[in-house]
């Protein structure tokens, strides 16, 4: 496997991430995971995982309120993305690595009582760790992400996901992926300079999109993706979860429009919770922080 470095000197003075980095190796081939660490050591930690193309600046402004509440705050940059190591060939990720190397991040650090928030492929991949290690969560929250069941696709259902196929096409055959004009149409707020050249950094050139182009097609789709056993084995721990699961969808996401609600139907965890709907595009991070950090700290604070 071979992998690249994103020069530091991309990252200096970006707006609002006064953050300190923090590394930690996760495979035995040197691959390192960038990650932001805030607050006390010994409180227990909020794990914030980001999705595709993003990185942990998405969260920047739901680090400090939560810190500030006194909690820790645990927000990684998945492998290919932000400041972390990055393989350049799409064959080098798959969902079972990623999974692979975001345990041995919160194994690393040894991560206990999680409160999970987690978006777009952050909820793939959270969901998953948190059903396979359940001892280490305490609680989940989903902002606008889901954890595909990978079971045959109906005729029905093409239209619910006809938002995601487009995107998925996109990714895989454009030569040109815009990674900060992506993150722009998922907002619904505008973008200044600053905070489209701070999405833009990890990518000096396409050498450095190799995990972003990955994602789309990683998402299982049916019952042959080497995802879809494990993916349906999750999925039966879920539907006996009963610690805390709470939704914070937004309400201008075409991709997971209507999933929170599958999501509260089967998750005996959810019933009774606060769930939200907030006013947001599928970057729900850049529109709404100050609810979303609301809603993590209000289901902390119950226990």
């Amino acid at each position: 496997m071979d992998f690249i470095e994103t020069p530091s000197d991309r990252f200096r003075d970006l707006r609002d991430y006064p953050f300190a980095g923090h590394f930690a190796q996760v495979d035995e081939r040197g691959l390192s995971m960038h990650y932001v660490d805030e607050g006390p050591r010994g409180a227990a930690p909020i794990l914030m995982l980001h999705g595709e193309p993003t990185w942990s600046y998405l969260y920047r402004h739901m680090i400090p309120p939560c810190v500030a509440a006194g909690h820790r705050v645990v927000a990684p940059d998945l492998i290919g993305f932000g400041k972390s190591s990055k393989p350049t060939r799409v064959r080098d990720y798959s969902y079972l690595a990623h999974c692979q190397w975001l345990r041995a991040l919160i194994e690393a650090l040894d991560l206990r009582d999680i409160t999970l928030f987690c978006q777009d492929w952050g909820s793939l991949l959270g969901l998953r760790l948190a059903t396979e290690m359940p001892e280490r969560f305490a609680r989940i929250v989903v902002g606008n992400g889901f954890l595909p069941e990978a079971k045959p696709m109906r005729f029905k259902d093409l239209g619910a996901n006809a938002a995601f196929l487009i995107w998925r096409t996109f990714a895989i055959t454009t030569p040109y992926l815009p990674i900060a004009r992506i993150v722009q149409t998922g907002t619904r707020r505008t973008l200044d300079a600053e905070e489209l050249r701070a999405y833009d950094a990890p990518f000096p050139d396409r050498r450095y999109k190799a995990g972003a182009r990955a994602f789309p097609k990683l998402v299982p789709m049916g019952p042959k993706d080497p995802a879809a056993a494990d993916n349906q084995r999750a999925w039966r721990a879920l539907e006996r979860w009963t610690k805390p699961f709470l939704t914070t969808f937004s309400s201008g996401d075409p991709i997971t429009r209507g999933l929170e609600r599958k999501l509260q139907a089967r998750i005996p965890g959810a019933a009774g919770q606060a769930h939200r709907r907030v006013r947001g595009g599928h970057f729900l991070q850049e529109d709404a922080a100050a609810e979303l950090c609301a809603a993590i700290l209000g289901l902390i604070a119950k226990g």
